[in-house]
């Protein structure tokens, strides 16, 4: 069992890593669509298909990564091989050539789809089962992604407006540098706890490691293909996570305790009530990116808004409301004997992403008359609704996977609520 000491140390420097790992990933998350279409002349199909593909890999990855680590490679050890691969990926990507954009992707996502459950399987382990403080440590934490987010969202539309994407994507290896240095830092507190690894000899877990670092390779190979035909990869992320969903229904009704089978039942729904809301919510850096760029007036308060820009409302607000909603979601526990069920705060999640975007064909209704522009009234008022909807689901869900599925579950599950967000990420593409 960990010491308070411990869990307030790993949390702090799990914090920290947060906001640096997720640097280069904004910046290829909120730019790639323009990047392509502006720089590298790909036609606005082409690059919201790949964009679909980008997050579908790296959101269905994170099964894999939830399969991997603690079995054949610990969590912080396979975080660290990722974000090596994160910083190679962003020098092949500054290259800025069609060629070395798909050889980047290719190295990134290897990284980003592994790794990110591991920092969320580090910050479930900290604590036992029942312990509330876990929904706190997760808001925390994603606060901490968020403001990564920020920064990432930040630079990019300073170097997206002078269309200097080469030192943009450079810039996004510094934060994967910080987040090992970090890592290392607070190696000790982080290590792996009750995993399948855990119990085997030294010897078995070194052949377990290499069998980690021939899959890594494998899986870059096999990305440099796939990204190169990103409507086929899509069709097969989609399969892949219908056979996923299909398994953890079968997982719950095979759990031999009733209470087990009841939790994993739960997740499942609440699992299929998250594919509709990232479905939603992934229309940001695709279609919703272009409709920002061509048909808003981005002409705000005396300033030129790059499209980039509009999303850090959500992650401003991500960044505030985190903290506040974990204070909140805490007070109403201790002092007001309320406690707010996961399937609530779900519900509230989908009705404000609904009426998020429900404003924006009431502000092109309400565009100018003579340049055919929306108000960026309009967009503001649909990111924050988003991102109140992001709160009361995302850092929720983490938590909730600690709490509804046995602990030698967790990683694979972890992967599984993860891989839905890529699932859906295909959908928004179609939709975009």
């Amino acid at each position: 069992m960990n010491t308070e000491k411990q869990i307030q140390l790993a949390t702090r420097g799990l914090f920290i890593t947060q906001i640096f790992s997720t640097l280069g990933f904004a910046i290829i998350y909120s730019t790639l669509v323009l990047f392509a279409t502006s720089k590298l002349d790909v036609s606005p199909i082409v690059a919201n298909s790949l964009m679909g593909s980008f997050a579908a890999f790296n959101y269905g990855l994170h099964l894999l990564g939830g399969y991997m680590s603690g079995r054949f490679i610990s969590n912080r050890h396979l975080f660290i091989v990722g974000q090596i691969l994160q910083l190679i990926a962003c020098i092949i990507i500054s290259q800025c050539t069609f060629v070395t954009l798909i050889i980047g992707l290719a190295a990134f996502l290897t990284g980003s789809g592994l790794n990110v459950t591991c920092i969320n399987n580090m910050v479930t382990q900290l604590f036992e089962s029942e312990d509330v403080r876990r929904e706190k440590a997760f808001l925390w934490n994603y606060s901490g992604m968020n403001i990564g987010f920020f920064l990432g969202f930040l630079v990019s539309g300073f170097f997206q407006i002078n269309k200097n994407y080469s030192m943009l994507f450079l810039l996004g290896s510094v934060g994967n540098i910080v987040a090992i240095l970090t890592i290392g830092y607070f190696w000790k507190v982080l290590a792996d706890r009750d995993t399948y690894l855990t119990d085997k000899t030294q010897t078995v877990q070194k052949k377990l490691l290499w069998r980690a670092y021939t899959g890594v390779l494998l899986l870059f190979i096999a990305l440099n293909l796939f990204l190169r035909h990103p409507d086929l990869s899509n069709y097969l992320m989609m399969a892949v996570g219908i056979v996923m969903w299909l398994i953890t229904l079968y997982l719950a009704s095979t759990r031999q305790e009733q209470n087990q089978r009841s939790r994993m039942f739960a997740f499942f729904v609440l699992t299929i009530g998250s594919f509709i809301f990232w479905s939603l919510y992934q229309l940001a850096p695709m279609g919703l990116t272009l409709f920002i760029q061509h048909n808003v007036n981005l002409h705000y308060m005396g300033f030129i808004v790059s499209p980039q820009w509009a999303q850090n409302i959500n992650s401003v607000i991500i960044i505030i409301g985190g903290p506040i909603m974990a204070l909140l979601l805490q007070t109403l526990r201790d002092k007001c004997n309320v406690n707010i069920s996961n399937p609530v705060l779900f519900s509230i999640s989908l009705i404000l992403i609904g009426l998020g975007f429900v404003v924006l064909p009431i502000g092109i209704h309400y565009a100018d008359p003579i340049t055919g522009l929306s108000n960026f009234n309009w967009v503001v008022l649909s990111y924050v609704l988003q991102s109140l909807a992001e709160l009361c689901i995302s850092p929720i869900g983490y938590a909730m996977v600690g709490r509804l599925i046995p602990r030698k579950l967790q990683s694979l599950m972890m992967g599984v609520w993860m891989m839905t967000s890529g699932i859906a990420a295909i959908m928004s593409s179609y939709i975009s």
